[in-house]
């Protein structure tokens, strides 16, 4: 029965029900003033005011596993299962830690403001049904974190000791989430076996491109992709495939537009030693890794700068102990249209910049290699001033 003092409402057949129509009307002076994010960038050029760089801290020798030692130099791909899992030694975390925090404190001084994610203990193990591991480090945000204006993505990652790296960014993410930001995780991947080509080797000279990765779930890293506006850019790699493109695409939906860079490289991995732009107007390519004629057509309205060849390293450690290739001088990050941040070790790629027009701003950077890239890995722009454009 209904009880006796709630009263009886009688709906006609054209009115619908609100539990609003008991609830006291908002005062307009009472109403909460709207968020305005703290996330909004949505290209690599714009003036740079907030940023999140890397840790070293708690750092340990990424896994063995096929897809790690896939796209990883030779000497240390072979050499790599036998130390995986290990911390990296003290004169490796000391140099590149120094590198660092010159670099932190260089930004600081041009007016960037900086967060960092938490410092993490990554030798602690996990797993999930199939598979379990260690961590590897948060030296790269630009890896598991994508920004496409006011929203954060979360990236499915290919390699299983990275599983579970943005965890050590969630304070970070929930601040700006709780500021106004957006935040999406992509689907969290299984890393089964069936993702992983059991008869995957590095494509040689003349051979067609070949993945180690199937098409059996979406998994793909932010930096594969690059952002112009409301064009963004992606490379087909050994972290990211088809399905995870695609992923991207639908979510984003009608307001942006991604487009394929077909990477030449053996062992593809990440756009920013493959293209990157300068400024609106202005691509940076790798002449050993792009086929000009094949850029997709909109970037061939651009000019195409051609990076010059890398300076060669004196140095036998830093000669064979890295993670990354020797297209190094290209990661360099943006700070505005002009003012670029370059390893002053890459003099031929600092006079190639004040050709070109731009101011390059000198910061060693050398042995951050062993732990995932240069500047623009250790990076992840949050805030850049100015809204979204078409620049095609």
């Amino acid at each position: 029965m209904r009880p006796s003092h709630i009263p009886l409402v009688e709906i006609g057949p054209s009115e619908t029900w609100s539990m609003n129509a008991f609830l006291p009307a908002d005062r307009s002076d009472n109403a909460p003033a709207p968020l305005t994010s703290p996330v909004s960038s949505y290209n690599e050029w714009d003036p740079l005011e907030e940023v999140i760089v890397g840790r070293l801290e708690g750092a340990v020798i990424p896994s063995g596993h096929k897809v790690v030692t896939s796209v990883i130099p030779g000497f240390t791909a072979r050499i790599l299962p036998l130390f995986s899992g290990f911390r990296y030694p003290g004169f490796m975390v000391a140099k590149a830690q120094r590198e660092l925090d010159g670099f932190v404190s260089l930004l600081t001084r041009l007016g960037v403001t900086v967060t960092r994610p938490e410092p993490t203990d990554f030798r602690k193990k996990f797993g999930a049904p199939g598979w379990s591991s260690r961590g590897f480090c948060n030296s790269c945000p630009r890896d598991s974190l994508l920004i496409v204006g006011d929203e954060i993505i979360e990236t499915p990652m290919a390699w299983p000791c990275r599983y579970f790296e943005t965890h050590s960014y969630r304070p970070l993410l929930k601040d700006y989430f709780r500021r106004g930001a957006r935040w999406t995780s992509a689907p969290r991947p299984q890393l089964a076996d069936e993702l992983y080509d059991p008869n995957y080797r590095a494509r040689r000279k003349g051979e067609p491109i070949s993945y180690v990765l199937t098409e059996f779930e979406p998994v793909f890293d932010a930096a594969d992709f690059f952002r112009c506006g409301r064009d963004l850019f992606v490379t087909r790699s050994n972290v990211t495939n088809a399905l995870g493109v695609e992923w991207l695409r639908r979510h984003l939906g009608d307001a942006y537009r991604i487009h394929e860079i077909e990477s030449l490289c053996p062992t593809p991995m990440h756009i920013d030693t493959t293209a990157l732009p300068l400024g609106p107007g202005r691509l940076l390519v790798n002449p050993e890794y792009v086929d000009v004629e094949r850029l997709p057509p909109l970037l061939k309205k651009w000019d195409i700068l051609i990076a010059p060849e890398p300076d060669p390293i004196a140095d036998p450690f830093l000669q064979k102990i890295s993670l990354c290739g020797k297209w190094l001088n290209m990661n360099v990050l943006m700070l505005d249209e002009k003012r670029v941040i370059v390893d002053p070790h890459h003099e031929a790629t600092m006079r190639a910049m004040e050709a070109w027009g731009l101011e390059p701003i000198p910061c060693p950077f050398m042995h951050y290699a062993a732990f995932g890239g240069s500047f623009h890995c250790a990076t992840l722009d949050v805030r850049r001033r100015g809204g979204l454009q078409s620049y095609f």
